[in-house]
């Protein structure tokens, strides 16, 4: 929450009675003597409260309010009334002042109605956030791709926890996305408008570290494969965290921290920090309904990115893609459309799209469902139970289809 105050009174003692109290509180105190000096601090932006004097030469504490509310109406406007302005005090209430104190006012007073101010301009802030936020479109529906429960759910998480203001951590196999997932994280949040850094562990020692939390000043830090991170600077990372930056960390891993943790690789405190917020990616192979989704997308930005005209994807290039495993993921699967648009893959054979020109829908889909099945067995190395789980079917319908297609799990046994 912000602490800032602007402070206007013509009277310097005044001010600096007042500014010491603010400033024992904790608050950040700007002091201005008259209109024309605070006016220069008064912006839609600015994240703090005004309390001002009634009672000034020239442009007085009602011009200054008339001001603020032709800038901004939502920026609170607390007014210091002396003996005998009480009335002036109630038709500035009514002319939009957030509220009004008489002169001289106690410090526990003044701080009162400060911090409420302050609550209420954080309140306002923070919904205009998210209503940009709105407006902007979801980040999470624009850059996490896939049709699957699984995905749904991940784009689901993904903005709660980028709402939330803790530490996150981004977790799942090699290829993964785990920096764009980060990054979507940053732009799902009120934080989108600040920095989005990105560093690599292994490079972090503590100084590097003070850097970035400072050069990230109210955005986020994304530290890429944060078990590479050397030991000294986990200990220099961990008791940043405890002082509270103002940068949200976000860190990301393909490892399993908790086997790091036990080996005595990584930090404690690190680590259950860390893992409060955890984000995981599935793998292609938890999700191969998504992998025809992807690789169209893929292979029309390969095809931009080159010049050439996308070639287009057909049924039994879906099933051929969705029967391999995908230990690479989406990356792996962006180079295979990149291969694919240079004439390069081993999917050339089914480009131009159809298998037959001759089969309908029903056939095409008859291979691509036989082209799931021998997929799972695979990845399941022949267990039919385990493969028909995967593919979320009872096993009579699984041992069913098998028969039709003539698959026999045992010729997947290794």
């Amino acid at each position: 929450m912000s602490k800032t105050v602007l402070l206007v009174d013509d009277d310097a003692a005044v001010r600096e009675a007042l500014g010491q109290t603010l400033e024992l509180a904790d608050l950040t105190c700007i002091a201005a003597g008259s209109f024309v000096v605070a006016a220069d601090h008064i912006a839609p932006e600015f994240d703090g409260v005004i309390v001002s004097d009634i009672r000034m030469p020239g442009r007085d504490g009602f011009h200054l309010l008339a001001h603020v509310r032709g800038v901004d109406p939502e920026i609170p406007v607390i007014l210091l009334t002396g003996e005998g302005d009480i009335p002036m005090a109630v038709k500035a209430m009514g002319e939009g002042a957030f509220d009004f104190l008489e002169k001289p006012c106690a410090a526990k007073d003044l701080l009162a109605v400060v911090e409420r101010a302050l609550k209420t301009r954080r309140l306002v802030l923070e919904n205009r956030e998210l209503r940009q936020l709105v407006e902007s479109g979801d980040p999470a529906a624009r850059m996490i791709f896939g049709a699957s429960d699984l995905v749904q759910g991940l784009r689901a998480h993904v903005r709660r926890v980028a709402q939330a203001q803790g530490d996150v951590l981004v977790w799942g196999p090699q290829g993964s996305g785990i920096s764009k997932v980060a990054e979507v994280i940053h732009l799902s949040s009120l934080r989108s408008k600040r920095p989005f850094l990105k560093r690599a562990a292994i490079d972090l020692d503590a100084l590097a570290l003070g850097s970035a939390f400072e050069q990230g000043e109210g955005g986020s830090l994304f530290i890429d494969e944060i078990a590479m991170l050397p030991a000294q600077s986990q200990l220099a990372l961990a008791e940043f965290l405890d002082d509270a930056p103002t940068t949200r960390l976000i860190a990301g891993t393909t490892r399993d921290l908790g086997a790091e943790l036990e080996a005595g690789r990584f930090n404690a405190d690190l680590y259950y920090r860390l893992t409060v917020m955890p984000v995981r990616i599935p793998a292609l192979s938890e999700r191969p309904e998504d992998i025809p989704v992807l690789f169209r997308r893929y292979v029309a930005q390969a095809a931009e990115q080159s010049g050439q005209e996308a070639p287009p994807v057909g049924a039994q290039i879906d099933a051929d893609l969705m029967a391999r495993e995908w230990p690479g993921n989406a990356r792996a699967l962006m180079t295979e459309a990149m291969r694919f648009v240079m004439g390069m893959s081993e999917l050339e054979g089914a480009r131009g799209g159809e298998v037959d020109a001759a089969l309908g829908l029903t056939a095409h889909m008859a291979q691509v469902e036989q082209s799931l099945i021998e997929g799972a067995l695979r990845r399941a190395k022949g267990q039919a139970t385990e493969a028909a789980r995967a593919l979320q079917l009872p096993r009579k319908t699984f041992y069913d289809k098998c028969a039709r297609y003539a698959i026999k799990p045992e010729d997947f046994r290794v």
